[in-house]
């Protein structure tokens, strides 16, 4: 019972916040969920660079923490080979990309 009413409690306070209020509370939830995500880089129509078993892709934020900055980052594994695949020898890495000038694509892996 005790659950039940937190339980819609939080959905009632939830109702009641702006879009972009609940945007933020879903990228938290997913964010701490986490994904197995993948990412693709492109140049042009030409498959570039791809980083596989991505948890999230964060935004960067000023350092006075007020505002976004025009880049994402994260960290998964490079696929040297673009196969598709984590093969042994492919480590995990650090990576950012510009919001602005990158051609990309992430995506949920479906497997």
């Amino acid at each position: 019972m005790r659950v039940t009413c937190l339980l819609v409690l939080a959905l009632l306070a939830l109702g009641g916040c702006t879009q972009e209020s609940q945007n933020k509370f879903g990228r938290a939830v997913q964010n701490w969920t986490g994904t197995n995500g993948i990412l693709e880089v492109y140049a042009g129509d030409k498959l570039v660079r791809r980083f596989l078993k991505i948890d999230k892709l964060s935004t960067a934020t000023a350092t006075d923490g007020k505002r976004d900055r025009p880049y994402r980052y994260g960290y998964g594994i490079i696929d040297e080979n673009l196969n598709g695949v984590a093969d042994a020898n492919e480590k995990k890495v650090y990576f950012e990309f510009s919001d602005y000038s990158t051609s990309y694509i992430f995506y949920e892996d479906p497997r």
